[in-house]
């Protein structure tokens, strides 16, 4: 299943999956707006990709949870997660009044996916989060980095990090702080850290299960939510180029280097921020 899959690299991601799977598995496009959800899954259906839609607000913990309840009666267990739902941020507009929606979309809605669907991860499953190369401690002075420290905390550690930091941006005390500029750059920190935090708390379940627990950088992609910051998009990725190393992701063999790392184009991007490997 994909969350935010109606429109962009989500969309372009399940296309992927039900090419490479075709009627031998069931695909969810899951979007927080039905008629949205519903258009893009008929629209795939009009060009022969039979896709399943299901509802999800995954800023919503009770919607999250209830839809992992309807999968597992349904099926028991789930083959591939992506987590890839993502606010959007506009440029010209006080940070004060996006930083609620893009903390409870991209991080909060990470972590309820992480709670209610990790459990349903079959045998050989995938567990995907959609980040960037924003998510490394590169981006934040080294007197955060203990805000993340992925060795030690938890989850909820983790949410609560994320929630004192939309505080933080709110009350106008972030920058004081140390916080960046761009609040894209914290909240996509926080989505890698929870995948490090979840990979590391299921790191011996994972081995033995040959799951892999991931998150990935597609890199710069023509979308919506992109061009109002950039000025030159001639090297952006579409999205359906974009979603091939994803679609491998789930269709590869696992490649244990990957667990729990941030991974751009099938190369590590580190923790620290340091050379790519």
């Amino acid at each position: 299943m994909v969350t935010g899959a109606n429109q962009g690299l989500g969309r372009a991601v399940v296309a992927g999956l039900a090419r490479a799977w075709g009627t031998r598995d069931i695909v969810y496009l899951t979007g927080r707006n039905r008629q949205r959800v519903e258009a893009a899954a008929a629209a795939l259906a009009g060009d022969g990709l039979p896709v399943m839609p299901e509802v999800c607000d995954v800023r919503n913990d009770g919607e999250v949870r209830a839809l992992a309840r309807r999968i597992a009666d349904r099926h028991g267990g789930v083959d591939f997660v992506d987590s890839n739902a993502a606010a959007g941020i506009s440029p010209g507009v006080a940070y004060a009044t996006q930083v609620g929606d893009l903390i409870d979309t991209n991080n909060l809605g990470t972590t309820a996916m992480i709670r209610s669907f990790g459990p349903l991860l079959r045998p050989g499953g995938r567990f995907v989060v959609t980040a960037s190369d924003f998510g490394t401690l590169a981006g934040l002075p080294a007197h955060l980095h203990a805000r993340f420290d992925t060795e030690t905390m938890s989850i909820d550690d983790l949410d609560k990090t994320m929630l004192e930091y939309a505080a933080a941006v709110c009350s106008g005390a972030a920058a004081a702080q140390g916080w960046p500029d761009w609040i894209n750059i914290a909240s996509k920190i926080g989505q890698v850290a929870a995948v490090r935090i979840y990979a590391r708390d299921r790191r011996e379940q994972a081995r033995q299960a040959g799951q892999l627990i991931v998150a990935v950088c597609p890199g710069l992609v023509d979308t919506r939510a992109s061009r109002p910051w950039f000025t030159d998009m001639s090297k952006a990725q579409s999205p359906d180029a974009a979603a091939i190393d994803i679609v491998r992701l789930a269709t590869s063999p696992v490649e244990p280097r990957m667990y729990g790392e941030l991974v751009q184009h099938g190369r590590i991007r580190p923790w620290t921020g340091t050379a790519l490997r």
